[in-house]
């Protein structure tokens, strides 16, 4: 496949090294030097486009591909306001998305996991819950998209929180609390804790290299070529 990387930090680097290694070729790379190169990509000299860019420039990225029949994976955090936006995009443009704030199978499987646990805990009136990310201090978003979703996931099942809040010095009683924290080279650690008076339950996720997360993303970009409309992890690992 030609693969056309839209950023080129850390992540594209990794996904690069990935999808070479799997014998696929990059159409190009665009980067903040370059964004205007953009446009010289499409149906004819890319295959699909791997977009890890920053909140700011993620939609527009997003949006060209579509209009430019390229079917594109993102990876972008911190813009997901928009995420209705884009996908009426897609609908319209008949075009190929596919959104994960985590590629790594491992993450997914913690989502799967988290609900399953929320829809056990709900019963026990006992314990109380919150969320804690911590990742490297050149993230810019916060609290973390992967920490979003997982609390997305779980007020899907639990009935006593309504909503997730960022960092809160006392949250009220339906307040699912988000705490984050920005330390070293920290790629990624999530916990779901489950606090009584009496005991502690911990769901915790690690990540320990990029690897995990570039590898799940090369496999969304083999996967989406062919198919139309909005796609995400659960339907790449049919959880």
């Amino acid at each position: 496949m030609r693969i056309l990387l839209i950023g080129y930090g850390k992540m594209g680097k990794t996904i690069e090294q990935i999808a070479l290694q799997k014998g696929h070729q990059i159409s190009g790379i665009i980067d903040i030097q370059n964004r205007d190169s953009l446009t010289d990509y499409n149906q004819s000299n890319t295959d699909v486009a791997i977009e890890f860019t920053h909140p700011e420039s993620a939609p527009a990225n997003i949006r060209y591909c579509l209009q430019n029949r390229i079917p594109v994976v993102s990876g972008s955090t911190g813009w997901l306001e928009r995420f209705a936006e884009i996908k009426d995009w897609c609908e319209q443009n008949q075009g190929s998305f596919f959104y994960a704030s985590n590629y790594s199978v491992g993450v997914n499987l913690f989502f799967h996991f988290n609900e399953y646990i929320a829809a056990k805990m709900q019963a026990y009136a006992g314990f109380d819950v919150e969320i804690k990310e911590v990742h490297h201090t050149h993230k810019a978003d916060k609290p973390s998209g992967t920490a979003i979703t997982t609390a997305e996931g779980l007020l899907n099942q639990y009935g006593s929180k309504n909503k997730w809040v960022s960092d809160a010095a006392a949250p009220q009683p339906g307040e699912l609390n988000i705490i984050s924290e920005r330390l070293g080279e920290v790629v990624g650690l999530h916990t779901v804790k489950y606090t009584s008076e009496h005991d502690t339950i911990e769901l915790t996720h690690n990540a320990h290299s990029r690897i995990g997360f570039a590898e799940g993303a090369v496999m969304a970009a083999e996967w989406l070529p062919g198919k139309k409309g909005v796609y995400g992890m659960k339907d790449l690992l049919n959880l």
